[in-house]
């Protein structure tokens, strides 16, 4: 055998042990950076805050006239008779509890949205980041939160994020 082809054998193998090496080495991924950063991710983001602030608002309007109804009913005390005053305090009350009732469904209801978002993002994520992971010949993605300490080089959050916007644009959270 010449020296030549004693070169291309050794040059092959080379090539092809980098190439396993390269495809048995894990791969790590920000999930909290894709659902925060993506296209849809961000959209969804701005959708929960903006429902967030409104219907806080909407509540401090509402605590705002409880608190003036209340100070009406404490001036008038001397006025009305023990069972009036006490039916209007009954009647405060039953506002206030429907308050914070209502108070505590619409933080449940921005919860369960977030959580609808994730759910869907994630969702639509496996497919574009089994594809992404079958082209370039990656068995292993682990998120980012759970290295301890890894190459740079080996992060694909910025590659999958571009994929993401491309084939997602926004989320289904009314």
């Amino acid at each position: 055998m010449t020296i030549f082809k004693k070169l291309n054998i050794v040059l092959f193998v080379i090539f092809f042990l980098s190439t396993n090496l390269a495809a048995d080495t894990a791969h790590f991924i920000d999930f909290s950076k894709v659902l925060n950063e993506s296209t849809a991710g961000a959209k969804a983001q701005k959708f929960l805050k903006n429902k967030f602030i409104s219907d806080s608002k909407k509540f401090r309007n509402l605590e705002k006239k409880l608190l003036e109804e209340e100070r009406e009913v404490i001036a008038k005390k001397k006025v009305l008779n023990k069972e009036e005053y006490q039916a209007k305090v009954g009647e405060l009350r039953k506002k206030v509890a429907k308050l914070q009732k209502d108070k505590q469904k619409s933080l449940s209801d921005i919860a369960k949205l977030r959580a609808s978002a994730k759910n869907q993002l994630l969702e639509k994520l496996k497919p574009i980041l089994r594809t992404y992971m079958e082209s370039r010949k990656i068995r292993l993605v682990i998120d980012k939160k759970e290295v301890l300490y890894g190459d740079q080089n080996l992060e694909i959050t910025s590659d999958v994020i571009s994929l993401l916007n491309k084939e997602v644009k926004e989320l289904n959270l009314k």
